[in-house]
């Protein structure tokens, strides 16, 4: 309660600064899971989440084979990308409709496999990746008849880098109903998306189809680092999340040819969120539909 009531004195003291003097806002906190702001940090990482798309590759030892991902990234609404502040701050969330990666998979002794993500740093509405590169290593643990259990390890480092907090589209606008917090200049805010954890996937193979489910389960460290000026005041404080994001997903995997296949899937991540003016615990998850198209060398 203490840090919302300092975050709402802040986002005042903002509002009414007629005659701002030369000030940096240079603070760091930790913010609870179930808030606005720890909401959006999860929601965003777990659209990043390197999913199996299906049972683990059947790779002889240094065989290998390539893919392509796209996830879609629902468009949130006012009150969703109200998270500034404790849930009193619209911020710029809608960035882009989706997210990519490339992925590379290796066979290794004993049935294991490695894999290796990386997505490109592609500049969209302002907003562009710098180094998310994720691994998984995994293998198959059951396969009986039509049926496959597998698991994997895996986790990811990356930065996105945005203009979140002071939008491109407010730099310098002098109208306060439209322009209410200043900002003087396009953010460069940062946001921080690492995670390690595991999952496992379950598959029924028939012919050349393949249905799936996986569940799995990470340990995030989450962060953004704003890097704003608001008013004459430059802003550089630092929130940060340090919690568990679980995900499922289910999805069905078509091979034709000899080496290519596609893959499609839904994931689930459930989350919580309290916000303002009532902060009552709402269910607010992310969902999102996700092609994979890979080719096997093998």
């Amino acid at each position: 309660m203490r840090s919302m009531i300092h975050r709402v004195l802040l986002s005042l003291a903002l509002l009414g600064q007629a005659t701002p003097a030369q000030a940096a806002a240079d603070n760091s906190e930790s913010v609870a899971s179930d808030s606005p702001e720890a909401w959006a940090m999860r929601y965003f990482a777990g659209t990043s989440l390197m999913t199996s798309f299906g049972d683990t590759a059947k790779l002889a030892p240094w065989r290998w084979n390539v893919a392509a991902d796209l996830g879609s990234i629902p468009r949130l609404d006012d009150a969703q990308q109200r998270v500034g502040f404790g849930g009193f701050k619209n911020e710029d969330l809608n960035k882009s409709p989706a997210f990519g990666r490339l992925r590379l998979a290796i066979g290794l002794p004993d049935d294991w496999v490695a894999e290796l993500g990386y997505t490109p740093p592609l500049e969209i509405n302002g907003a562009r990746p710098r180094n998310v590169v994720a691994a998984a290593i995994g293998r198959r643990l059951l396969e009986h008849d039509a049926t496959t259990l597998s698991v994997r390890a895996l986790g990811q480092l990356g930065k996105v880098r945005g203009d979140i907090t002071c939008p491109a589209r407010l730099a310098g606008v002098t109208d306060p109903e439209r322009n209410p917090y200043g900002c003087q200049a396009p953010s460069q805010d940062t946001f921080t998306t690492d995670y390690y954890g595991a999952d496992a996937t379950l598959g029924w193979n028939a012919g050349d189809w393949q249905a799936y489910g996986s569940a799995g389960i990470a340990r995030t460290r989450l962060s953004v680092q704003v890097d704003a000026q608001v008013f004459a005041r430059s802003d550089r404080s630092r929130l940060t999340s340090n919690d568990r994001l679980a995900w499922f997903t289910a999805g069905v995997r078509h091979d034709f040819g000899a080496r290519w296949s596609v893959g499609a899937e839904f994931m689930y991540v459930p989350l919580n969120v309290r916000r303002p003016p009532d902060f009552a615990l709402d269910r607010d998850p992310l969902r999102s539909v996700r092609l994979q198209l890979r080719y096997s060398a093998d």
